[in-house]
């Protein structure tokens, strides 16, 4: 609750210190606004992470599993170069929808591709076609209560649970690619077992928490299926006072207003 709260009160207050009037129903950034009106899940700082923290270095064909609104798959073409082509696939038909429109008022229209999909069927057409796959994917079990379908469809694991993500990653990903997620903390450690049980190998993971003292409650996961060397970081995305950390403020000065 005081993690949407805090989401909440950026929101506000990155749309205020816009010049122009802020537009409603979604979130202003730099070089783009992302509506989410039509979304069951809103704009949020897992996404935003993600979006920032991903590696793009050599990466030609990008792939964002359960994209909803279209924020990563739009942070990304904004990161990448000319010529990276993004496809963008979500189950929900109204985000679909919502994201296909976020995608023709940005920048980019030309490099991101959005499907009305079930990865399941894309997996079929485009086998080892990516060398980069990100996804911020469902984490709650069914057991607790939600309010409506589409949320239930975005946040649970029922419609795809973590052995499914991590079947259709594999079937996607080039030899050299990598897979990137975000989950809580406790979650990503068990999809980390999972991850390499299946032989996938850990690249990057950056232990998230709200601030230096308190309980880490993110993972960012970067999977490779060729073992190398692996790097592990730790960030704090608040200082005691509230404000963001200079390493937070490092990853998302190119999307956040005044940062």
């Amino acid at each position: 609750m005081l993690r949407q709260f805090c989401l909440l009160v950026a929101i506000v207050s990155n749309q205020i210190k816009t010049k122009s009037t802020p537009r409603r129903g979604g979130f202003t950034f730099k070089q783009f606004f992302v509506a989410h009106d039509r979304c069951a899940m809103k704009v949020g700082t897992d996404a935003v992470l993600l979006g920032a923290w991903t590696a793009v270095d050599n990466v030609r064909r990008v792939l964002d599993i359960g994209c909803g609104s279209g924020l990563i798959a739009l942070m990304l073409a904004q990161r990448t170069a000319s010529g990276v082509t993004i496809d963008a696939v979500e189950l929900d038909n109204a985000a679909a929808l919502q994201a296909r429109d976020n995608v023709l008022e940005s920048p980019w229209p030309q490099k991101i591709q959005v499907h009305s999909q079930d990865i399941h069927h894309f997996a079929q057409r485009h086998a080892h076609c990516y060398d980069l796959i990100v996804s911020n994917p469902p984490y709650f079990e069914p057991s607790v209560a939600c309010r409506d379908l589409a949320r239930t469809n975005a946040r649970y694991t029922e419609t795809l649970t973590h052995d499914a993500l991590l079947d259709s990653a594999e079937r996607l990903i080039t030899a050299e690619g990598h897979f990137c997620v975000v989950l809580p903390y406790e979650i990503g450690e068990a999809f980390q077992v999972n991850a390499h049980q299946r032989g996938w190998h850990t690249a990057q993971r950056l232990n998230i928490s709200d601030r230096a003292d308190t309980p880490k409650h993110r993972m960012m996961l970067a999977l490779a299926r060729k073992p190398g060397a692996k790097e592990e970081a730790e960030l704090a995305i608040k200082l005691a006072d509230g404000s963001y950390t200079p390493d937070f403020r490092q990853l998302i000065t190119d999307f956040y207003l005044n940062y």
